[in-house]
């Protein structure tokens, strides 16, 4: 069963520097990391590497990491996404252009904690915008944590927001990624 997603906007493609850089902290979390493109990573990512408990008591979680945009691959992919978003240059700055995702291929409680911190990794290394999903009872928790851009409103509001971002919320009592 899938489990929670996270995207990280980018205002271009990753530099051949960056993916790089991107490609050995993976490999270095992950007691599994297989490659399919550049910049399509498929990985078991050992939790306690990012500092979270495996209550599972499983070796390590299955994820994908995938680039995604112009160029790169995923194209068909990062178009369906991002159709129907509003305009996010006046939200984030700018309009991005490409995005990173960070997929989980289960959906526990570490499956949210790792997705989240790998997350805040990731954007270490590629910087751009975190785009999470979050219910909208979730919305006031988020609007006083440090790193948000915005929160754009619906039944399923979107926070926006930096790495800092990430890391505040996953340490928040009300965490949890919306599927």
């Amino acid at each position: 069963m899938a489990g929670p997603v996270l995207g990280v906007e980018l205002p271009g493609p990753l530099s051949d520097e960056r993916l790089e850089r991107l490609r050995r902290m993976l490999s270095h979390i992950s007691d599994r990391f297989v490659e399919e493109r550049p910049g399509h990573f498929d990985l078991s990512v050992v939790a306690e590497s990012l500092g979270v408990v495996d209550f599972d008591q499983e070796r390590s979680r299955p994820f994908l990491v995938i680039t995604a945009g112009p160029g790169v691959g995923d194209e068909e992919t990062f178009e369906a996404e991002h159709a129907d978003l509003p305009n996010l240059e006046p939200v984030i700055g700018f309009t991005p252009t490409h995005d990173v995702s960070i997929i989980a291929m289960c959906n526990g409680r570490v499956d949210h904690m790792v997705t989240a911190l790998l997350t805040a990794e990731v954007m270490a290394l590629v910087d751009g915008v975190v785009s999470i999903e979050i219910h909208h009872w979730q919305a006031p928790a988020i609007r006083d944590l440090p790193g948000l851009i915005a929160i754009t409103p619906g039944p399923v509001c979107t926070a926006y927001g930096t790495s800092e971002l990430v890391r505040a919320w996953v340490a928040h009592p009300n965490f949890q990624l919306v599927k």
